[in-house]
């Protein structure tokens, strides 16, 4: 049975004796996806709580691609050795009905907003799971190099541009997985929006996505880090490709390599953490800790100046302003903005936490044809 946590980390620090300090782990495994994004939770969310706790130390892991298959594999041996796992929406609700994430009270065990909202009401849409902590909205969208549009042709604009080879010839770059390669081609092949998950429930629907995607398939590199389609782009060796969006943000801006934005039919989605089911009493008190701190309304603000995805808290978002380094403003480099979501695929999470493992297996034997 999952367990609830019975006793809040603001309550925990409130007792501020020896002993309860004593009853905390002294180091983490936190668990996260590498790159500008980890590089973002570095500088906004650890660094500030270490100097505030010396005696702790934290281990960075990038396995949060694979966390699913990963945790599962922990469960069964036994062995759990992630304290803090990032991971997006679709996947914290599979770990979750699972059992192998924790279930939590945001209001119990998350800070308030700063004039008193309840967690819960900070949060809202976003708490899509009881074993979910938001912290980002974030969308993968596509890059381009914009010295490789053809002469005369206009730079393309959105997801659908990929599929259209004789306006701009070039390999591509697409993640291998299913969750937004499919719903782009069926998108692209003519199905209405609204239409496009009602679709993929079917064979006849599978099968028509993957028949546009064969019309790539060959000029197409399948990535499984997010950070090879910034790399290809900036090596030349793809003319775009997709990726999320704060990767490339910190392409173009921040490395200034000549890439351009292609924001129509960006995939919105969520991602923040889960914390692993069956944590030893210290552990779980040091994490708890940890995530009361690290997902309050300052510190999910001061990590959009780090990198271009919303904070997942209402409160956070008007304190948002300029990028910590370079000092330009964020907010037209963000998801959300209205200059870039004039037409958004909104992931639909719950869809996927049903039907991932099925359409992850088809999906790699259609790779491997």
């Amino acid at each position: 049975m999952k367990t609830k946590l019975l006793m809040s980390a603001t309550a925990v620090a409130a007792l501020g004796t020896a002993v309860m300090a004593q009853e905390m782990a002294d180091e983490m495994t936190l668990v996260s996806w590498g790159g500008a994004y980890q590089a973002s939770q570095v500088s906004a969310y650890s660094e500030p709580y270490l100097a505030d706790h010396p005696e702790v130390s934290i281990v960075w892991d990038e396995s949060s691609p694979e966390a699913v298959a990963k945790l599962r594999a922990m469960n069964e041996t036994g062995n759990i050795t992630w304290d803090l796992v990032d991971v997006e929406a679709a996947d914290a609700i599979r770990l979750c009905d699972e059992g192998l994430a924790m279930e939590i009270d945001a209001d119990e065990v998350l800070a308030a907003a700063p004039d008193g909202t309840t967690a819960s009401d900070d949060f809202g849409d976003m708490l899509v799971s009881d074993c979910f902590i938001p912290q980002i909205v974030f969308s993968t969208t596509f890059g381009y190099r914009t010295d490789m549009v053809p002469e005369g042709v206009e730079p393309p604009t959105g997801a659908c541009d990929v599929f259209d080879l004789e306006t701009y010839p070039g390999q591509r770059a697409l993640n291998r997985q299913p969750i937004a390669n499919l719903e782009w081609a069926l998108l692209c092949d003519g199905v209405a929006y609204e239409d496009v998950y009602d679709m993929l429930e079917t064979e006849e629907g599978q099968d028509r996505a993957f028949a546009k995607l064969d019309t790539i398939k060959d000029q197409t590199i399948w990535w499984t880090a997010a950070a090879e389609t910034p790399q290809l782009l900036a090596d030349g060796e793809i003319f775009m490709g997709s990726t999320y969006n704060g990767r490339l943000f910190a392409a173009i801006e921040e490395q200034d390599q000549p890439i351009g934005m292609a924001w129509d039919w960006q995939m919105f989605d969520l991602d923040g953490w889960v914390i692993p089911e069956g944590l030893p009493e210290d552990r779980l008190a040091r994490v708890m800790d940890f995530v009361y701190f690290a997902t309050d309304t300052q510190r999910l603000a001061d990590q959009a100046a780090y990198i271009s995805y919303g904070p997942a808290r209402a409160s956070s978002a008007p304190l948002v302003s300029t990028h910590a380094e370079l000092g330009i403003e964020m907010a037209p480099h963000m998801p959300t903005d209205p200059n870039n979501a004039e037409n958004t695929f909104v992931n639909n999470y719950l869809w996927w936490a049903d039907y991932r493992d099925d359409l992850d297996a088809k999906f790699q034997a259609w790779l491997a044809q």
